[in-house]
């Protein structure tokens, strides 16, 4: 199958941390993941930009994309195009006639927020896009439920869930000289030897709930309860309002920005990840990128019970779930693994197991390939005269 991947969404190879998001990490990872199968002939055709530059350089990478795309598929060249977002999907709409003369099938990848923007005129484009697709990969059931209720058919719809990297997370170390060696690093207090250390990653958004946990969870925990945060973003502020107006400024940091490397160390030296979301109109949380990452490392998680986040927690193998905005829910999930030491280390071998065996990219990788191999079987069958190459290997 020759399968022609389009993304908008990574970050210059120079500049990792220039752009840096669950969206971004999927597909650069799954363009890593895919150019790897033996059973595809890849291509792709990427923009590598910063966050700040994104804005104004997807018109023009767009307009470049048309254009290289009807050349590709005059030139036979493609069975199917992938597009990592409903930003680079919009390019199927004008194509569409074109595309279905040459017998070429499209899917898209929709992680949440892309589809959900609460923008009057992009609502009204989101149908046609639907229309112009022939399969729509949403992320999580709940990403795939906002697509029927903005016009999907059914029939497009089949949900893939994102995945992680295994390589990317290789350090075996002890929880206490992990959390040390990021401190020293960061050059912040050191936590005491008793600290049960919470954590969580993203953009301190409204949607992540952080202000929310920290208003009224971390008051409820015990004293030896920390939480670092790592990521930046406009709630950065009342996070630390919150804190000071509860006396929790020495049990709660913000960390920035964080490396691989500095991810890492958080992520060993934590006890428990934490992914509190509140429900906000017109921003879902579509999936959750940062529980794999976790889970990868070891660390289970504790969430809400909300949009696709539900999709990564399966109970008792890496995490449980509490109520959305539900203080005695979080509390009680929490106190559950705070009060038990000796699960920890089984916890940790659950967790990295069920990530592996599930969200690892060549399991998920495997999954978008057999998805868009039937997509272009059945446009096979649809266009029996275009004398084309078979569009199926033997799987390897």
């Amino acid at each position: 199958m020759r399968l022609l991947f389009v993304s908008h969404s990574l970050p210059p190879e120079d500049q990792p941390l220039s752009n840096v998001g669950g969206m971004q990490r999927v597909a650069s990872e799954l363009h890593e993941a895919l150019s790897r199968r033996p059973d595809l002939e890849y291509a792709s055709i990427l923009m590598r930009s910063t966050w700040r530059a994104t804005g104004w350089k997807t018109p023009f990478f767009l307009v470049r994309t048309y254009v290289q795309l009807r050349r590709r598929v005059r030139a036979s060249e493609v069975d199917v195009i992938l597009f990592s977002s409903m930003v680079t999907a919009s390019l199927a709409v004008p194509l569409r006639g074109f595309l279905k003369r040459h017998g070429v099938a499209t899917a898209a990848i929709v992680h949440g927020l892309d589809v959900t923007t609460p923008v009057r005129i992009y609502q009204r484009f989101v149908p046609r896009v639907f229309a112009a697709l022939d399969v729509v990969l949403p992320v999580s059931r709940a990403t795939g439920q906002a697509c029927l209720e903005r016009g999907l058919a059914p029939g497009k719809l089949e949900v893939v869930p994102n995945g992680v990297n295994p390589d990317r997370f290789k350090l075996e170390v002890p929880t206490e000289w992990a959390r040390d060696r990021l401190a020293r690093t960061l050059s912040i207090s050191r936590l005491p030897p008793d600290a049960f250390l919470l954590c969580s990653v993203g953009r301190q958004i409204e949607r992540k709930g952080f202000v929310w946990f920290v208003e009224n969870v971390m008051p409820r925990l015990p004293k030896n309860v920390h939480y670092w945060l790592g990521g930046e973003g406009p709630e950065a502020g009342r996070i630390l309002e919150a804190a000071e107006r509860h006396g929790l400024n020495g049990r709660v940091r913000l960390l920035g920005r964080l490396s691989d490397r500095m991810l890492e160390l958080l992520y060993r030296g934590s006890n428990l990840f934490v992914m509190p979301n509140v429900p906000v109109p017109g921003d879902m949380e579509g999936f959750g990128v940062v529980m794999l990452e976790a889970g990868m490392c070891g660390l289970p998680t504790v969430g809400a019970r909300l949009e696709g986040i539900k999709d990564v927690i399966v109970e008792g193998k890496n995490g449980y779930l509490a109520a959305s905005e539900d203080t005695n829910s979080f509390v009680e999930q929490i106190l559950r693994y705070y009060r038990d030491h000796s699960r920890g280390r089984a916890s940790k071998v659950r967790a990295a197991r069920h990530t592996t065996r599930n969200f690892g990219w060549p399991s998920v990788a495997y999954r978008y390939a057999s998805a868009l191999r039937g997509i272009a079987l059945d446009k096979r069958l649809e266009h029996p005269a275009l004398g084309r190459e078979p569009v199926l290997r033997v799987s390897r």
